[in-house]
């Protein structure tokens, strides 16, 4: 289901568009659950007719035969159990499976202002923890009520063949058990909910606690975390004490329903023994079929328990799916084959949130094919707003921005971006080999491709120096390389992804000024040829520059080359006699 679809459709419907693919499999649980359920019913009936006819006329080999029977029938049970546990959670494990997949496609559709809104911990439960339960939801959920529905339809009307009164009586209780079970689903889906939100909330602070491990050691403030974690526990074992306070009122209540059951047919059954309108053998069948009517009640307690928990995650999921990206392909929107380089800014205004002060207010820029731009100025002034703009990761506010004479909003944006090349400051390398991150770049490249672009960036004799080559493993984030390693594989990637567009965004301004000066030239060697925008904090990386912005927070302050930019004495001249006194 599309977001839309999801926003039309209510729960139930959208959980059971999950078993369409596989409905064969589904047919084939319930057929089995159904035999089970016959094979239940029918042994009271059938020891009750037995006794009726075989003891009387002392036909005991008839009545043995017919126990043999039932063992039989109870053998085809088991292997029909075997079925119904084997291939029923197979069949809740494949729809958790295809909900997953369904989640994580479509968080690789939502744009970036959801991830700035969002903690990765609490994605990855949604992910992971929020869909634990609707295995068990998937699987037992339409079993456990198709076989109480037929368990205790059929219990009842052989129930009213022994006796209606007692039926009618045992059936009177059923109501009140309905409405109870009722009110505390209502406070059970409450609790189970809020149980979810603590759970994740403990998934973001532990994400955030592994990931910042160092700087928290750095610091010595590892008392401070487990101080953060234990506010987050303690938060999530509150939520979890309502819900398991709820779920003791629900089982004790219902105890007490299944329980008394007995008692009020035994009670009943009694008075009509003493007034001579029933058998003492009729009772012990009724009593056998009131241990098979309490089965489905208990079942239906179990799932009231799976229901809670499974459909608190499923919400969840459906509150995600339901999110719509910001940055949509219009419905018109023209795919990409060939991109010349020519980027046109034209009054550009960009503001991140609806009432906030603008990143950018009215900018107009022309880059020219095969120009190398540099854009600098101060912290906050927007220059980072401007390269994320160009590929389409947010939308401007006003204004528009061209490629080759075409707003970006009218072109497909995974054929924008594989057009787009971009090297930013704070490199992310997979947690994979080296290999596999300079083939991210272009997915189908052959060996002798990834070895060339890396030769490209400098990084070859590098790679071959490490333990394992190119299969050297990088850590998570790349955190077993250096700095100017990572830059370089990060560089490596962009050569083998080969686009006409470069975007470098304060790509070295991390590195040390040694490291920096070696990977220039890779920068140098990667800018040939193709429509280049650096973002730089340091002057000395823009040396390749044809041409210097200045941006100062409002628009483009100053526009020229180095030399006329020196002679105008403004911005950009202080900013250079700062950084070169610095450099002395």
């Amino acid at each position: 289901m599309t977001p839309e679809q999801m926003r039309k459709s209510g729960y139930l419907r959208i959980f059971a568009s999950y078993y369409r693919p596989h409905l064969k499999l589904f047919i084939l649980d319930l057929t089995c659950a159904l035999c089970i359920a016959l094979i239940d019913l029918a042994f009271p009936l059938v020891s009750r007719r037995a006794m009726e006819v075989c003891f009387p006329n002392r036909l005991f080999s008839t009545f043995f035969l017919i126990m043999a029977v039932i063992a039989g029938a109870y053998v085809v049970k088991s292997l029909l159990s075997f079925v119904v546990t084997y291939w029923g959670h197979l069949l809740g494990v494949r729809i958790e499976a295809d909900i997953r997949r369904d989640l994580f496609a479509h968080m690789q559709d939502l744009s970036f202002s959801f991830y700035d809104k969002n903690r990765t911990g609490h994605l990855m439960s949604r992910v992971t923890g929020d869909l634990f339960e609707i295995t068990e939801l998937a699987h037992h959920g339409p079993e456990d009520l198709f076989i109480s529905a037929i368990t205790l339809v059929g219990a009842f009307v052989v129930m009213l063949t022994i006796r209606w009164e007692l039926a009618l009586i045992l059936f009177a209780i059923i109501p009140l058990f309905l409405i109870f079970t009722a009110v505390q689903r209502k406070r059970l889906m409450q609790t189970s909910v809020d149980v979810k939100h603590k759970l994740a909330g403990i998934n973001g602070e532990l994400e955030s606690a592994i990931s910042g491990m160092r700087t928290a050691k750095a610091f010595s403030n590892e008392e401070m975390e487990i101080e953060k974690f234990r506010r987050s526990n303690d938060q999530f074992r509150g939520a979890k004490r309502g819900y398991y306070k709820g779920m003791a009122t629900y089982f004790s209540g219902l105890e007490f329903v299944m329980s008394i059951m007995p008692v009020v047919v035994i009670a009943a059954g009694g008075l009509l023994i003493m007034h001579g309108r029933m058998e003492e053998k009729d009772i012990i069948t009724f009593t056998l079929y009131v241990t098979t009517f309490i089965s489905p009640l208990r079942k239906i307690s179990n799932f009231t328990e799976l229901f809670m928990q499974g459909m608190a995650g499923f919400k969840r999921f459906v509150e995600l799916m339901r999110q719509e990206s910001e940055i949509q392909d219009a419905p018109d929107a023209r795919p990409v084959d060939h991109v010349v380089g020519d980027i046109r800014v034209e009054d550009v205004t960009f503001r991140y949130e609806s009432g906030s002060d603008p990143v950018l207010d009215h900018v107009s820029l022309h880059i020219k094919p095969g120009e190398t731009v540099a854009v600098v100025g101060p912290s906050g002034g927007g220059k980072s707003t401007l390269c994320q703009l160009i590929p389409r990761f947010y939308d401007v506010t006003g204004g528009r921005i061209l490629i080759d004479g075409q707003d970006v909003r009218s072109l497909k944006q995974h054929d924008l971006r594989a057009h787009i090349g971009i090297v930013q400051q704070d490199v992310f390398l997979f947690a994979g080999t080296v290999y596999e991150n300079i083939r991210y770049g272009r997915p189908d490249a052959t060996e002798a491709e990834i070895i060339e672009a890396a030769k490209q960036a400098e990084i070859h004799d590098a790679i071959l120096e490490m333990p394992n080559g190119y299969q050297t493993y990088v850590g998570e984030r790349g955190v077993m390389l250096s700095g100017g390693q990572k830059q370089r594989i990060s560089i490596a990637r962009i050569f083998l992804k080969n686009p006409p567009v470069l975007i470098l965004d304060e790509a070295t301004s991390a590195l040390d000024s040694v490291t920096e000066a070696r990977i220039q030239s890779a920068f140098d060697e990667l800018a040939r040829g193709r429509t280049t925008l650096i973002i730089a904090h340091r002057l000395s990386t823009i040396r390749s520059a044809s041409r210097i912005l200045v941006v100062d927070g409002a628009g483009i302050a100053e526009e020229g080359t180095h030399e006329e930019l020196m002679a105008l004495g403004g911005a950009y001249a202080q900013l250079y006699q700062v950084q070169k006194s610095v450099a002395v």
